[in-house]
């Protein structure tokens, strides 16, 4: 019996897959946490970017065209953020998959290694009941039969 698993490139292939995949991800949860950050400070600017009560009326408008300006600033760095997460789907979905792939792979392994154990049992068995049969047979031919003095 081949003793070599002949998948194992597979499995180191599979495996690199599944690590790149889990990498993917963690660089996408990074893009998330920082989406969220410049909700954040985008949302703060926007409530610190109160309109004037009082002042000439181009003052007024641009100031509220500024706020305007940062509200939209804010919906783009919300949207962002739900895009990252988006990405963040698909690629958990990838790890999801990998894994499955890999864990196939895994799964053979073992099974090959498992026949690889009983076919060893099954050779030193075989060659412990030789050396049974040919130490009775050495036995007989010397004339000592069991249960007779010696």
């Amino acid at each position: 019996m081949n003793r070599f698993f002949r998948l194992s490139p597979v499995l180191r292939a599979r495996k690199a897959q599944e690590d790149a995949a889990r990498g993917s991800l963690t660089h996408s949860r990074a893009e998330i946490r920082e989406a969220e950050a410049l909700v954040k400070r985008r949302h703060l600017n926007l409530v610190g970017a109160e309109a004037p009560n009082e002042g000439t009326a181009r003052a007024m408008v641009a100031s509220l065209v500024a706020r305007q300006s940062l509200a939209a600033s804010l919906f783009d760095a919300q949207r962002m953020v739900t895009d990252a997460q988006e990405v963040e789907r698909e690629r958990m979905a990838a790890l999801a998959d990998a894994a499955k792939r890999r864990r196939a792979v895994e799964l053979m392994a073992e099974r090959h290694a498992e026949l690889v154990r009983h076919h060893d049992l099954r050779v030193d068995q075989a060659a412990l009941d030789e050396l049974a049969v040919t130490s009775k047979a050495r036995n007989v031919a010397r004339g000592l039969v069991e249960g007779s003095p010696a």
